[in-house]
């Protein structure tokens, strides 16, 4: 008999730019695990892009075709299914992954909106996939494969059995040494990945063992935390350095809370050792660990700018921690531990989620106040996201916070199919709750950017510290800037307003009404340009640092001014005007073609670089220059091609930049002070 022919995806958008950009590691280690079951007997090809899919169902259509479902790609699943389905009647369908509903009423739900799946793997994809092709070998023929393969439970599955009823067969435990599953990339089972686009994922362990509630990977089925061995994920990292193109410069780890266990040290003593050996990777991506945030430190420390800290904090009021099951988890040693970080020259992240059960516009803000206030470099703040799979996306949890939610395309996620289809995804989100309003959520929304603008620019910390001279803080600055954007120039006025106005109109009351707007090709028009249908804040961002950054130094210097005079008498404007002329140089002009020829140069009457790298608060008064001294800003050689490698995958427009500035290196994107010789 034949092989038993599959297709394994793990699908990502690239109509504009690319939308996932990880490795299909997932798919990849149910391949190889499947692979060394059952050798000879089964033909195994991985797919992640939606069009060489449907190059392949063309010419060679599987027996089972398998679709790792997460909350970005199912709609591309669904009509991929549709038309495997279409080629192969017979043929069966598989979804798995973490977004599927966790009560038992919402999974009937799913397997109704999505009549296209036979079997759902819930959990770990490798035991119960190869439980179905096991099933499937058993047969003299594949013709009949769906009819006789959905004729009894499979340990597990979930099957829509052949009368229509779902039979559940969940009771198998989970692979603890992971060792055993072999590894996708020593295979070679993804070395069609190694693309120049593609960023290489490893893992070093599966589950966690918090209980969040918006989070899928809170269940108490993945409480336990398996491990790869070091000398595994070792021989992978070598590999994959080995492989990497010369253009891509990045690592993913995969890890849902990296740092926090002991081992982790020596994962990133390999790191540190094929950094040494290839000069790969010049930046990893990392969810850190949010408990023993002394570990994770130390573990950041070892791999130095390479990455930076993920602080895990949600939210700091104590109710709404214990609303969504996070009382074990101390988010305010996760922020005092940040300022250590700061004092060994590394860097940290913070990410707070607006709208959790209870939020209101004041906890929101006190959240805001205490992260700003603790001097972290990079805060994210994100809408809540209701997704599959998680305790607050339930009947009973939207009930009893009387959660307020609509939809939004998801960013990027969007392609027209070679039969004519719209295909886009799409998000539920909580837009509020009866203690906090819409209008209150969009007000936090304009919060969020102006953060993500200000906080994160590193040219921006000579106004930090010239404010914390006069006792005026980032917090000041920011809700300022907030409540007065009528002092704002006014071509910032005018974006302050479109952001306002993009926030409001990229939400839908239905996603079915969402879909069919977009199958009108004029609407559609407009995801291609990025009209509508992109990442608003990250957007944004990236208009404001490539278009808006002269603005933004003036009004921060005009708000910065404002609240000093309240606080003192005393004449600083020379000393501020010179603040004002170091940011304009460290922002001008950072994605520009001649970025690396045009560098600006001033005049300073103070030693503003020495100042700079002063550590205790001081006034600038005291750094009075006896002769004008010249700095010169530039771009490095390599911050060029760093930046350029990303715009030449994501694209050089609006779109490709919003999604560029988020894999390059903060200290990487902004021009360096130089002093000149007179």
């Amino acid at each position: 008999m034949k092989p038993l022919k599959i297709f394994l995806c793990d699908l990502t958008y690239d109509t504009v730019t690319l939308s996932v950009d990880g490795f299909p590691l997932n798919v990849g280690y149910i391949a190889s695990y499947t692979k060394m079951k059952f050798n000879d007997q089964v033909e195994i090809r991985v797919f992640k892009y939606i069009e060489k899919l449907q190059e392949a169902l063309e010419t060679s259509v599987p027996d089972i075709i398998g679709f790792a479902n997460y909350a970005w790609n199912r709609q591309i699943n669904k009509e991929m299914s549709k038309i495997f389905l279409e080629k192969n009647k017979n043929g069966l369908v598989v979804w798995g992954g973490p977004n599927f509903p966790a009560d038992v009423s919402s999974q009937e739900v799913f397997f109704t909106k999505f009549p296209q799946v036979d079997i759902y793997v819930p959990i770990e994809g490798e035991i119960g996939f190869s439980n179905i092709v096991k099933q499937a070998l058993t047969l003299n023929s594949f013709k009949h494969l769906r009819e006789n393969t959905l004729s009894e439970p499979i340990p597990g599955c979930i099957i829509k059995s052949n009368n229509g009823k779902l039979e559940f067969t969940l009771a198998l435990d989970r692979i603890q040494s992971l060792d055993e599953i072999p590894s996708p990339y020593l295979t070679g089972i993804l070395d069609e990945c190694f693309d120049e686009r593609l960023v290489p994922m490893i893992q070093t362990n599966r589950g966690c063992p918090f209980s969040c509630t918006f989070c899928v990977d809170g269940s108490d089925s993945v409480r336990m935390i398996n491990e790869f061995s070091v000398q595994r994920v070792d021989d992978e990292l070598n590999y994959i350095a080995k492989h990497v193109p010369t253009n891509q410069h990045n690592l993913h780890i995969s890890d849902l809370n990296f740092g926090m266990y002991t081992r982790d040290i020596e994962v990133c003593d390999s790191i540190n050792g094929i950094q040494k050996k290839y000069g790969y990777p010049h930046y990893v991506k990392i969810t850190s660990g949010k408990n023993n945030p002394e570990r994770i430190g130390k573990a950041i420390k070892k791999l130095g700018n390479t990455t930076h800290m993920s602080l895990s904090v949600q939210s700091l009021n104590d109710q709404i921690l214990s609303n969504i099951k996070r009382d074990n988890i101390s988010s305010e040693k996760l922020v005092q531990i940040g300022p250590a970080l700061k004092r060994e020259g590394l860097d940290t992240m913070c990410d707070v989620i607006l709208g959790l059960p209870g939020e209101t516009y004041d906890t929101a803000m006190q959240t805001i106040k205490d992260v700003l206030n603790a001097n972290i470099d990079w805060i994210n703040i994100w809408t809540l996201m209701l997704l599959d799979g998680s305790e607050l996306n339930t009947p009973k949890e939207r009930k009893k916070w009387n959660m307020k939610s609509k939809f939004r395309i998801i960013p990027r996620d969007f392609v027209k199919l070679d039969n004519g289809k719209v295909v886009i995804e799409i998000e539920e989100v909580g837009i509020g709750s009866d203690t906090l309003s819409f209008d209150e959520y969009v007000e936090l929304r304009l919060m969020s950017l102006l953060i993500k603008i200000i906080s994160a620019t590193p040219c921006y910390k000579s106004i930090f510290k010239f404010m914390q001279f006069y006792n005026v803080t980032i917090f000041d600055l920011v809700f300022s800037m907030l409540k007065n954007t009528s002092d704002a120039p006014s071509k910032l006025q005018k974006f302050f307003e479109e952001f306002k106005q993009y926030t409001v109109n990229e939400l839908w009351d239905s996603e079915e009404e969402l879909i069919q707007h977009y199958q009108n090709p004029d609407e559609y028009e407009k995801l291609l340009n990025g009209s509508a249908g992109q990442n608003v804040a990250y957007y944004f961002h990236a208009i404001a640092i490539s278009e808006q950054m002269p603005d933004f130094t003036d009004f921060c210097i005009k708000t910065t001014k404002k609240l000093i005079e309240q606080n003192t008498d005393e004449d600083f404007g020379t000393e501020l005007n010179a603040i004002a002329k170091y940011c304009h140089g460290s922002c001008q002009n950072i994605f520009g073609e001649d970025r690396l020829k045009s560098n600006p140069e001033f005049l300073f009457d103070y030693d503003i670089l020495t100042w700079m790298n002063t550590g205790i608060t001081s006034s600038l008064k005291s750094f009075k220059l006896n002769k004008k001294s010249k700095i010169k800003f530039s771009l490095t050689q390599e911050q060029y091609d760093v930046l350029e490698d990303k715009l030449n995958i994501f694209g050089h427009n609006k779109i490709g930049r919003s999604q560029a500035v988020n894999w390059v290196a903060h200290h990487l994107l902004w021009r360096k002070p130089s002093l000149l010789k007179n």
